[in-house]
């Protein structure tokens, strides 16, 4: 794997150099747990999105991080609206990292997880169509699936008129989807905080100002505070921040003993 943008650790331990992406991968690990990653990115002022896209907030060093944390999950979950939105195309890993997941035991991709209350789904877009792994949609029982979507989805129904996601998170769980990477949206993230459902958020901080407009990572309905001990800081070129908050032990599972998913 190339190192790539130097990316650094200045905080607890500050390490001197460029962290090689081994070393990234040891840093965030696979939970010897199940586990729920929330990962997104903001500007420092707390919007979500640049010109509607979070892409405008996006750089290397992120997309860096973005991949490893792909590469690490069981499960990648997003929301249907974020899906359509973004234009997600179908989960796909390099050479090096599906060789990586398969010395590990791991299948050689994630499976991609939709949540949608709607099922207003495209099954021709990319992310259904040209999926190396069958994805899977968490929905509710009284949804109506569009004509095709069962054919290249499997559709798992948690819970009346709204989906439960805890629910949901149990049937991943019993799939053997044990570690599971969550890349929004705002939404969804907020009904799994409200569910108190997320065991870690990793946050890439931009350095600009997207000034009024834009909502923040989470939204929904209210929910009560909840402690999340920040456990690494990496900083990358121009200021960009990589912040890892997570809740349990301090140090994850290194990524080469985790176990087989």
């Amino acid at each position: 794997m190339s190192v790539g943008t130097p990316i650094e650790r200045i905080w607890p331990a500050p390490v001197t150099g460029a962290l090689t992406d081994p070393e990234l991968t040891a840093l965030y690990g696979r939970s010897a747990r199940p586990h729920l990653r929330v990962n997104f990115v903001s500007s420092a002022d707390g919007a979500v999105t640049l010109d509607g896209y979070s892409a405008g907030l996006s750089g290397e060093p992120d997309k860096r991080v973005f991949g490893l944390l792909r590469m690490l999950c069981d499960a990648l979950v997003v929301a249907a609206g974020t899906l359509r939105h973004e234009g997600y195309r179908a989960v796909r890993l390099s050479p090096e990292r599906r060789a990586w997941r398969r010395e590990r035991g791991l299948a050689e991709f994630p499976t991609l997880v939709v949540v949608s209350g709607s099922l207003d789904l495209d099954p021709a877009q990319a992310a259904f169509a040209d999926a190396p792994v069958r994805p899977i949609v968490l929905t509710h029982a009284d949804a109506v699936p569009p004509p095709g979507l069962t054919d290249v989805a499997d559709l798992v129904r948690c819970g009346p008129g709204r989906v439960d996601l805890a629910a949901g998170l149990a049937e991943l769980r019993r799939r053997g989807l044990d570690q599971v990477l969550c890349e929004g949206g705002p939404h969804l993230f907020g009904a799994l905080n409200a569910a108190d459902l997320v065991d870690e958020l990793c946050l890439t901080v931009a350095p600009l100002l997207a000034g009024a407009g834009p909502g923040r990572i989470t939204a929904g309905d209210a929910s009560p505070p909840r402690h999340l001990p920040l456990r690494h800081v990496l900083a990358a070129a121009y200021g960009v921040l990589m912040l890892r908050y997570a809740r349990g032990p301090a140090d994850p599972t290194p990524a080469g003993s985790a176990p087989a998913a």
